[in-house]
Parts: structure tokens; C-alpha cells; sequence
């Protein structure tokens, strides 16, 4: 648009509107064109494989596991919205699955294990249109299970971490603007962090940071993104609501937890005594999260809710993510309890400020998170996981595992925050984030998608 005397011209002609629409389409004419161009059928065929029939039916189940956190969020995040904000919440989780999958295929497993550049990102080349997945290639860390089975594990995590941060901005972000932001947030924010600490050349690995199952890379880029999107995103115009369908949110907790085990449990990468600890830590800490939130609430003279546990549950499923498996069971109570109590003076200080985070996520991942991170730097032990070579926990009198987790948790935060307030402002000058005033009261399950419950 740009003024000249008289009036003003507008470059948004229905033309340029068009075009717009067309791009999209566009783009997948394109993937279509690289799919004949990169058929990808090469066969690799190793000497010595060592894939194991029974930990690849392990993670053929907990790939299928971790998806189903994705539907089970979005019932999760869905119920606790207005009405009016139900479909378009879910549809936020959903769309994810699609748009994640195609750049994974594409590129994105390439960025997050390709080959290393500098320890802070793949070489897009290494498996591009997934390239090498035939045979019986294996993952370097994971020897005992076919490689593509492991891009398709890990895909499942790159999915629902951009997933957890629209419940921070629910209820006023238009839908066409927020899938840029995903793609966007997929490449510069995951991406980095998933190889940093995930890839054996990975600047973090090599530190000697643990990260079992994501506390790091999921949990507190999606926390840190959700405050940034809240404070960029301002307040929404009604911030009164009663949540629509609390019984989805007992539904989305229950499916949430039931694919943790694969998250958790999966990330040993085999069905082993490892993959049983995190079973067994993960259910533990999120069983006394529940009751932790519930009862600090009773203190603070509240009456127990069913709310409370739901979201007690998840704090403590998402502190245990790092700890999962480097710690012992009787301290996977302290994850979930401390987690739970932090997590909940965090939402009543943030109900006081003028900071609009809808669904708390990031008092709730993000806290939730680090909470998580740095009590895996108190309680790890090398005797729970041989795989940990940088040491055992504060609580067992060695201070180097602890001090790197204190240390990573400062440069995540500012790189997954700051990052994330600047791909929310080149998103913005792409196509405006924010639904018009018109459009929030109406509700997005209308303005944006044409449907309602």
C-alpha cells in the first residue's frame, strides 16, 4: 500500500489475492516434481547389521505411540478454550502432522542428523527426499534398529513440539500466518537444537548435556516460543472464558499419557531394562504431579479439580522428559512433585501479570522443562544408564553434570526465545499474524475455518 495525493493506493489487488491463494498449491506441485526428480532407491546393505526384530517392534509401536500425542493434545488444549475456538485449537495441533512431515521428508530429518556442520545443524544433503533409507542402514546410536524407522521416530517429536506452543496464542492468530511460523520455527528452532544435542558431533552432546527424551529440545523451545508468541501476540480482547469441554481435556490427558511411553520409553531405542526404567519413571512422576497440583491447591484453598490433575499429569510427564532414563524411580517422585508445585506458583504469578499466555504452556512445558533438565543434573546416575558418560548428579556429590545443565538451560533459553520473537516478526511481515478484532469476537472455528462445534 502506499500513499500518493488524493488517496491511496493498495497493491492487494483480488489479483495479488489470488496469487497468494495459488502458492501454496504451488509449492506442492514442486514436491510432487522432486519426488520424480529424487525417487531415492538407493538400497544400502551393510555387512555387519545388527537389526534387532524385537527393539524394531518396539519402535514401530512407540513411533505409533508418540504420534497419538498429537490428537491427544489437541483434545487436550481444545476443551480448555471458549467454544467458539474449539475446532480452529485443534486444527492448530492437527495441521502439524501434515505440514512437519513434508519438510521432514523433504530436508528436515537432514537439518536435525544430518551430516554435522559446525555441531549446531545437519547438512540438508545428507537424506535429502529421504535418500539411503532402503536396506538395512542403521542410525549411528542406534545400531539395532532400521534408519528410517528412527527419521520416523524422530519426526514424531519434531511434530508435537510446535504443537505445544499454540496454547499460548489460541484464540487470536490466523491460521494461514501460523503455518509459516511452524515451518519457520521446524527449521531455525528445532531443527538446531535437535541436532546440538541429539547428534553425536552435536555441540551439546559433545558438552555432555542429557537429554533422554526432549526436555531440552521439545519442551523448552516450545516453552520459551510460547512466551515469546504470548508477549508479541499482546492480550486477547475477552480474556474471560469458560473452557468448552473439560471431558476433553480428561480425554487429550489420558491419550497424552498413555503416548508418553513411547516418547519416553521409545527414545532408548530398543526393549531393553533401559526402555522398562522410563517406562517406569515416567508414570510415576506424572502420577505424583497429579496429586502434587491437587494438593497444592487444597492448600492454597482450592477445591480439587479435575483441571488441576489433568494439567498436574502432563507437568509431570514433561519434567520427567530429560530424567527419564538417567534416573532412578524413588526420584522420579521428587521430578514430579517439585515440577507440579513450581509449575503452579508459576501460572498464579503469570495470572497477575499482563503477560496473555492462553493455556499456560509456558509455565507449564517451559518450566516444566527446565525444572526437569536441571534435576536430571541433581539425580543422574551412571549406574541407571551406561550410556552416560558425563557423570553422576549433584545429589551424588559431582558438581560437571550439573553446572552444564545450569549453563545450557541460560543459552536455550535466550537462543529458543529470541529466536522465536524473530521468526514471529518475519512472519508477520510475511502475512500478518494476528486476526482482525471482528474476526476474535466472531471465533476462529468460523473466521478462519467456516465451521463450529
Amino acid at each position: 500500500m502506499i500513499a500518493i495525493p488524493g488517496g491511496v493506493i493498495s497493491f492487494y489487488s483480488p489479483k495479488n489475492k489470488t496469487m497468494k491463494k495459488l502458492i501454496p498449491f504451488g509449492i506442492l506441485v514442486l514436491i510432487v516434481v522432486l519426488a520424480l526428480i529424487f525417487p531415492s532407491v538407493e538400497t544400502v546393505n551393510l555387512k555387519d547389521s545388527k537389526i534387532d526384530s524385537g527393539d524394531t517392534a518396539w519402535l514401530l509401536v512407540s513411533t505409533a505411540l508418540v504420534l497419538i500425542m498429537t490428537p491427544g493434545l489437541a483434545f487436550f488444549y481444545g476443551g480448555m478454550v471458549s467454544k467458539k475456538n474449539v475446532l480452529s485449537t485443534m486444527m492448530q495441533s492437527f495441521v502439524c502432522m501434515g505440514v512437519i512431515t513434508i519438510i521432514w521428508v523433504i530436508f528436515g530429518f537432514s537439518l536435525a542428523f544430518g551430516d554435522s556442520i559446525g555441531g549446531f545443524i545437519g547438512d540438508p544433503r545428507t537424506f535429502f527426499m529421504m535418500k539411503g533409507m532402503l536396506g538395512n542402514a542403521t542410525w549411528k546410536l542406534a545400531p539395532t534398529i532400521p534408519l528410517v524407522l528412527f527419521a520416523m521416530f524422530q519426526l514424531k517429536f519434531a511434530v508435537i513440539t510446535p504443537a505445544l506452543i499454540t496454547g499460548a496464542f489460541a484464540e487470536r492468530i490466523r491460521f494461514n500466518s501460523y503455518i509459516i511460523f511452524l515451518c519457520l520455527f521446524m527449521i531455525f528452532i528445532y531443527a538446531p537444537l535437535a541436532h546440538s544435542t541429539w547428534h553425536p558431533d552435536g555441540f551439546l552432546f559433545k558438552l555432555g548435556v542429557l537429554d533422554f527424551a526432549g526436555g531440552t529440545v521439545v519442551h523448552m523451545s516450545a516453552g520459551w516460543a510460547a512466551l515469546a508468541s504470548a508477549l508479541y501476540l499482546k492480550q486477547r480482547q475477552d480474556k474471560e472464558h469458560n473452557p468448552a469441554r473439560i471431558s476433553y481435556v480428561l480425554l487429550g490427558t489420558g491419550l497424552l499419557w498413555f503416548g508418553w511411553f513411547g516418547f519416553n520409553a521409545g527414545s532408548a531405542l530398543g526393549a531393553g531394562t533401559l526402555a522398562a526404567t522410563a517406562l517406569a519413571t515416567t508414570t510415576t512422576a506424572s502420577a505424583a504431579a497429579a496429586m502434587s497440583w491437587i494438593f497444592f491447591d487444597m492448600v492454597r484453598g482450592k477445591k480439587p479439580s479435575v483441571m488441576g490433575a489433568c494439567i498436574g499429569a502432563v507437568v509431570g510427564l514433561v519434567a520427567i522428559t530429560p530424567a527419564a532414563g538417567f534416573i532412578t524411580i524413588p526420584h522420579s517422585l521428587i521430578v514430579g512433585i517439585v515440577a507440579a508445585v513450581v509449575s503452579n506458583l508459576v501460572v498464579i504469578w503469570r495470572s497477575s501479570t499482563s503477560i496473555d499466555d492462553t493455556l499456560d504452556v509456558f509455565p507449564c512445558h517451559g518450566v516444566g522443562g527446565m525444572v526437569g533438565m536441571l534435576l536430571t543434573g541433581v539425580f543422574a546416575h551412571q549406574n541407571v544408564n551406561g550410556g552416560n558418560s558425563t557423570g553422576n548428579g549433584l545429589y551424588y556429590g559431582e558438581t560437571h553434570l550439573f553446572f552444564i545443565h545450569v549453563i545450557t538451560l541460560i543459552g536455550v533459553s535466550v537462543f529458543a526465545f529470541f529466536g522465536s520473537l524473530l521468526l514471529l516478526k518475519v512472519t508477520d511481515m510475511i502475512s500478518t499474524l494476528r486476526v482482525t478484532p471482528q474476526a476474535e469476537l466472531v471465533g476462529l472455528d468460523i473466521s478462519q475455518h467456516d465451521e463450529e462445534l
